[in-house]
């Protein structure tokens, strides 16, 4: 679907927001109730259920760099916000390249990251091998809360015994004596989390610092449980304008030059 099918006015500026998360979906409900934009949603197409959004939206890649840069002059994009996954790497580097070539404005819209606070007992690893390394040599019960595509790291220590928790089923089954699965969508409340972890007798958590409010009940619950949490690190992401809000968002369109505000809309 093209962008300026969701067009409220004519000549509305184009808006391509690069989705995936909750802060994507909130802000293409927040331009859609006041318009003034012709807002599109694009999806990597990796859930295959994604929570319905208020935009038109594109599942799949673009096929790399060129391929987002043809999409940018075709559609005629006038920005460009990267609210992609804190670990959607690639994508964000990309998404900065095929900006820079078509002369787009790009702002990236990111998630605080989750911060250790008193009481957690947090390993840190620099990607998910290192974290599934750091579990150790000695068996281990291990709630696993990464995506479906990265936990074939696992069957690298077939040693423990692990939960592995996924929107999506994880198929084909990992090659593990020891793996149930829960299929399951946040938001997860801490309560709920604290029943998880006590009822599997989990001793390790293996978890992207994702950030945001929606899976953070897991680690409240591990830090009152005094359960070891193996932390990966975020990715290093292009150096380009970033908020962490919504809002952000709203004011940084307002200062773009063909932007008619949306503040005075009532945003």
């Amino acid at each position: 679907m093209n962008a300026s099918e969701n067009g409220r006015e004519a000549g509305a500026p184009r808006l391509l927001i690069l989705g995936g998360t909750n802060e994507a979906r909130d802000l293409a409900a927040r331009l859609a109730a006041h318009g003034g934009f012709a807002v599109s949603l694009s999806l990597a197409g990796r859930t295959r259920n994604p929570l319905p959004v208020e935009a038109p939206t594109r599942s799949g890649g673009f096929g790399g760099v060129d391929g987002l840069e043809a999409h940018l002059k075709t559609e005629r994009i006038d920005a460009v916000i990267d609210a992609t996954h804190p670990f959607a790497a690639t994508m964000s580097h990309n998404a900065a390249e095929a900006a820079r070539r078509a002369g787009v404005p790009l702002l990236a819209l990111l998630r605080p990251a989750w911060q250790r606070q008193p009481g957690d007992v947090w390993r840190e690893a620099a990607d998910i091998p290192e974290a599934v390394e750091k579990l150790g040599s000695a068996p281990r019960r291990v709630l696993v809360a990464l995506g479906r595509n990265e936990v074939r790291a696992l069957e690298a220590a077939p040693q423990h015994a692990y939960l592995v928790r996924s929107i999506d089923p994880v198929l084909p089954p990992l090659a593990l004596p020891q793996a149930r699965y829960i299929e399951a969508r946040g938001p997860f409340a801490e309560a709920d989390e604290y029943a998880l972890l006590t009822a599997h007798r989990i001793d390790a958590l293996l978890s992207k610092n994702s950030g945001g409010e929606a899976t953070y009940g897991k680690i409240k619950a591990a830090r009152a449980l005094g359960i070891e949490v193996i932390m990966v690190a975020r990715p290093a992401r292009p150096e380009v304008e970033t908020v962490d809000n919504v809002d952000g968002v709203l004011e940084w369109l307002e200062r773009l030059p063909h932007h008619s505000s949306p503040a005075r809309r009532g945003v």
